[in-house]
Protein backbone atom coordinates (compact mmCIF):
# COMPACT_ATOMS: atom_id res chain seq x y z
CA UNK A 1 0.00 0.00 0.00
CA UNK A 2 1.67 3.56 -0.98
CA UNK A 3 1.02 6.36 1.60
CA UNK A 4 0.66 10.37 0.34
CA UNK A 5 3.24 12.46 1.92
CA UNK A 6 1.03 13.86 3.41
CA UNK A 7 -0.49 10.58 5.44
CA UNK A 8 3.28 9.74 5.83
CA UNK A 9 4.36 12.75 7.78
CA UNK A 10 0.81 12.99 9.92
CA UNK A 11 1.69 9.10 10.96
CA UNK A 12 5.08 9.80 11.93
CA UNK A 13 3.98 13.02 14.02
CA UNK A 14 1.52 10.81 15.80
CA UNK A 15 4.10 8.05 16.48
CA UNK A 16 6.66 10.72 18.06
CA UNK A 17 3.91 11.97 19.96
CA UNK A 18 3.54 8.72 21.68
CA UNK A 19 6.49 8.88 23.11
CA UNK A 20 8.17 11.03 25.96
CA UNK A 21 10.85 13.57 25.03
CA UNK A 22 14.41 12.56 26.53
CA UNK A 23 16.50 15.51 27.44
CA UNK A 24 20.05 14.90 25.54
CA UNK A 25 21.89 16.37 28.65
CA UNK A 26 23.19 13.60 30.84
CA UNK A 27 21.26 13.66 34.26
CA UNK A 28 24.04 14.15 35.99
CA UNK A 29 24.91 16.81 34.58
CA UNK A 30 22.54 19.07 36.99
CA UNK A 31 23.99 17.63 39.74
CA UNK A 32 27.62 18.45 38.91
CA UNK A 33 27.46 22.00 40.97
CA UNK A 34 27.18 19.88 44.46
CA UNK A 35 30.38 17.55 43.96
CA UNK A 36 33.49 19.42 45.89
CA UNK A 37 36.72 18.73 46.05
CA UNK A 38 37.43 15.30 47.36
CA UNK A 39 40.81 17.16 48.66
CA UNK A 40 39.25 20.41 49.92
CA UNK A 41 40.67 21.44 53.59
CA UNK A 42 38.87 24.28 54.58
CA UNK A 43 36.35 22.36 55.88
CA UNK A 44 34.48 24.27 59.21
CA UNK A 45 32.63 23.63 62.18
CA UNK A 46 29.04 22.81 61.52
CA UNK A 47 27.40 25.54 64.14
CA UNK A 48 24.85 23.72 66.73
CA UNK A 49 21.18 24.00 65.86
CA UNK A 50 20.39 24.20 69.71
CA UNK A 51 21.11 26.16 72.52
CA UNK A 52 23.27 23.98 74.88
CA UNK A 53 21.77 25.60 77.93
CA UNK A 54 18.54 24.13 77.23
CA UNK A 55 18.90 21.08 77.34
CA UNK A 56 17.71 18.74 80.33
CA UNK A 57 20.90 16.99 82.15
CA UNK A 58 23.47 17.52 79.56
CA UNK A 59 25.25 20.33 80.66
CA UNK A 60 26.16 23.39 78.58
CA UNK A 61 29.69 23.12 79.71
CA UNK A 62 29.54 18.96 78.27
CA UNK A 63 28.05 20.16 75.41
CA UNK A 64 30.56 22.91 74.30
CA UNK A 65 33.67 20.95 74.91
CA UNK A 66 32.42 18.18 73.11
CA UNK A 67 31.75 20.11 69.92
CA UNK A 68 34.67 22.85 70.29
CA UNK A 69 37.17 20.15 71.25
CA UNK A 70 36.39 16.43 69.96
CA UNK A 71 34.32 17.60 66.86
CA UNK A 72 36.22 20.37 66.29
CA UNK A 73 39.57 18.39 66.66
CA UNK A 74 38.37 15.74 64.12
CA UNK A 75 37.65 18.55 61.72
CA UNK A 76 41.04 20.23 61.91
CA UNK A 77 42.76 17.03 62.09
CA UNK A 78 40.71 15.94 58.87
CA UNK A 79 41.68 19.27 57.22
CA UNK A 80 45.60 18.62 58.02
CA UNK A 81 45.18 15.04 56.34
CA UNK A 82 43.70 15.99 53.22
CA UNK A 83 46.49 18.89 52.78
CA UNK A 84 49.20 15.83 53.20
CA UNK A 85 47.23 13.39 50.98
CA UNK A 86 47.86 16.05 48.07
CA UNK A 87 51.67 16.02 48.89
CA UNK A 88 51.80 12.48 49.47
CA UNK A 89 49.99 11.82 45.64
CA UNK A 90 52.16 14.21 44.03
CA UNK A 91 54.84 12.26 45.26
CA UNK A 92 55.75 9.12 43.14
CA UNK A 93 58.57 7.92 45.22
CA UNK A 94 55.70 7.20 48.26
CA UNK A 95 54.58 3.21 48.17
CA UNK A 96 51.27 2.56 48.52
CA UNK A 97 51.21 1.46 51.78
CA UNK A 98 52.86 4.47 53.31
CA UNK A 99 50.00 6.16 51.65
CA UNK A 100 47.50 4.16 52.66
CA UNK A 101 48.48 5.06 56.61
CA UNK A 102 46.96 8.26 55.30
CA UNK A 103 44.12 6.90 53.82
CA UNK A 104 43.33 4.82 57.11
CA UNK A 105 43.01 8.15 58.99
CA UNK A 106 41.43 9.56 56.41
CA UNK A 107 38.85 7.00 57.33
CA UNK A 108 38.65 7.62 60.74
CA UNK A 109 38.50 11.42 60.97
CA UNK A 110 35.70 11.20 58.26
CA UNK A 111 33.58 9.18 60.27
CA UNK A 112 34.05 10.89 63.51
CA UNK A 113 33.66 14.14 61.55
CA UNK A 114 30.25 13.11 60.11
CA UNK A 115 28.57 11.09 62.72
CA UNK A 116 29.64 13.98 65.00
CA UNK A 117 27.26 16.64 62.82
CA UNK A 118 24.22 13.40 62.57
CA UNK A 119 24.56 13.56 66.21
CA UNK A 120 24.59 16.88 67.39
CA UNK A 121 21.96 17.53 64.46
CA UNK A 122 19.67 15.44 66.38
CA UNK A 123 19.98 16.93 69.91
CA UNK A 124 17.30 19.56 70.98
CA UNK A 125 15.87 20.38 74.09
CA UNK A 126 13.04 17.75 75.03
CA UNK A 127 10.04 17.61 72.45
CA UNK A 128 6.75 15.89 71.20
CA UNK A 129 7.48 12.58 69.63
CA UNK A 130 6.60 11.81 66.13
CA UNK A 131 3.62 9.59 65.85
CA UNK A 132 4.64 8.45 62.54
CA UNK A 133 8.36 7.56 63.76
CA UNK A 134 6.80 5.35 66.02
CA UNK A 135 5.06 3.49 63.83
CA UNK A 136 7.66 2.98 61.72
CA UNK A 137 9.83 1.75 64.79
CA UNK A 138 6.88 -0.50 65.96
CA UNK A 139 6.66 -2.63 62.85
CA UNK A 140 10.43 -2.72 62.81
CA UNK A 141 11.16 -3.88 65.98
CA UNK A 142 7.69 -5.10 67.18
CA UNK A 143 7.49 -1.72 69.42
CA UNK A 144 8.80 1.69 70.35
CA UNK A 145 9.75 -0.42 73.80
CA UNK A 146 11.83 -2.95 72.18
CA UNK A 147 13.40 -0.81 70.31
CA UNK A 148 14.39 1.79 72.62
CA UNK A 149 15.37 -1.38 74.90
CA UNK A 150 18.00 -2.74 72.65
CA UNK A 151 19.59 1.14 71.84
CA UNK A 152 19.89 1.23 75.64
CA UNK A 153 21.53 -2.21 75.70
CA UNK A 154 23.71 -1.63 72.88
CA UNK A 155 24.89 1.53 74.31
CA UNK A 156 25.31 0.07 78.10
CA UNK A 157 27.29 -2.22 76.68
CA UNK A 158 29.95 0.53 75.24
CA UNK A 159 30.38 1.67 78.26
CA UNK A 160 33.82 3.12 79.39
CA UNK A 161 35.29 2.45 75.84
CA UNK A 162 34.35 3.74 72.81
CA UNK A 163 31.95 3.88 69.75
CA UNK A 164 28.53 4.60 68.39
CA UNK A 165 25.13 3.57 69.12
CA UNK A 166 23.20 3.99 65.28
CA UNK A 167 19.82 3.55 64.67
CA UNK A 168 20.39 3.57 60.48
CA UNK A 169 17.84 2.74 57.17
CA UNK A 170 19.57 0.02 55.08
CA UNK A 171 18.73 1.29 51.49
CA UNK A 172 19.86 -2.40 50.41
CA UNK A 173 18.26 -4.62 52.43
CA UNK A 174 15.04 -1.92 53.14
CA UNK A 175 15.45 -2.41 56.87
CA UNK A 176 15.53 -0.26 60.11
CA UNK A 177 17.98 -1.73 62.98
CA UNK A 178 20.43 -0.53 65.82
CA UNK A 179 23.57 -0.96 65.11
CA UNK A 180 26.88 -1.40 67.27
CA UNK A 181 30.16 0.63 66.26
CA UNK A 182 33.42 0.19 67.93
CA UNK A 183 34.68 3.63 66.23
CA UNK A 184 34.31 6.22 63.89
CA UNK A 185 35.05 3.28 60.75
CA UNK A 186 32.83 0.31 61.32
CA UNK A 187 29.15 2.05 59.81
CA UNK A 188 27.23 -0.77 58.60
CA UNK A 189 27.17 -0.73 54.42
CA UNK A 190 24.54 0.99 52.64
CA UNK A 191 23.34 2.23 55.70
CA UNK A 192 21.85 6.27 55.83
CA UNK A 193 22.07 7.47 59.82
CA UNK A 194 18.83 7.83 61.38
CA UNK A 195 19.73 8.74 65.25
CA UNK A 196 23.21 8.33 66.64
CA UNK A 197 24.60 8.40 70.25
CA UNK A 198 28.31 9.13 70.83
CA UNK A 199 29.18 6.42 73.21
CA UNK A 200 33.12 7.84 73.52
CA UNK A 201 33.70 8.97 77.11
CA UNK A 202 34.44 12.67 75.88
CA UNK A 203 30.95 12.74 75.59
CA UNK A 204 29.60 11.92 79.01
CA UNK A 205 32.16 11.74 81.73
CA UNK A 206 32.34 15.42 81.96
CA UNK A 207 28.78 15.52 83.66
CA UNK A 208 28.53 11.65 84.91
CA UNK A 209 31.57 9.92 85.04
CA UNK A 210 31.47 6.46 84.94
CA UNK A 211 27.64 6.78 85.21
CA UNK A 212 26.77 5.76 81.38
CA UNK A 213 23.24 4.73 82.26
CA UNK A 214 22.41 7.95 83.36
CA UNK A 215 23.94 9.37 80.50
CA UNK A 216 21.92 7.60 77.98
CA UNK A 217 18.87 8.40 79.96
CA UNK A 218 19.30 11.74 79.57
CA UNK A 219 20.64 11.38 75.63
CA UNK A 220 16.78 10.09 75.08
CA UNK A 221 15.75 13.34 76.92
CA UNK A 222 16.97 15.42 74.46
CA UNK A 223 16.33 13.66 71.46
CA UNK A 224 15.52 15.70 68.63
CA UNK A 225 12.48 13.81 67.33
CA UNK A 226 11.46 15.73 64.58
CA UNK A 227 15.07 15.79 62.93
CA UNK A 228 14.76 12.09 63.32
CA UNK A 229 11.79 11.25 61.74
CA UNK A 230 12.86 13.96 58.50
CA UNK A 231 15.81 11.89 58.46
CA UNK A 232 13.59 8.54 57.98
CA UNK A 233 10.87 9.67 55.83
CA UNK A 234 13.76 11.20 53.75
CA UNK A 235 15.64 7.41 53.37
CA UNK A 236 12.47 5.61 52.74
CA UNK A 237 11.28 8.03 50.11
CA UNK A 238 14.52 7.90 48.33
CA UNK A 239 14.93 4.02 48.58
CA UNK A 240 13.79 3.87 44.44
Amino acid sequence: MTLSRRSFVKSLSLTVAAYPVINARPVYAQNQASVTDAFASNLELKPLAFDPAQLDGLSERLMTSHWQNNYGGSVRALNTIKQRLVTALADDSIPGFVYNDLKREHLMRTGSVVLHEYYFDNIAAPGSREAELDRNLARAFGSVQNWEKEFRRIGGGLGGGSGWVMLAWNVHTETLENFWMADHMHAPVASIPILVMDMYEHSYHMDFGAATAQYIDAFLRNVNWGEVANRLNKAIEGRA
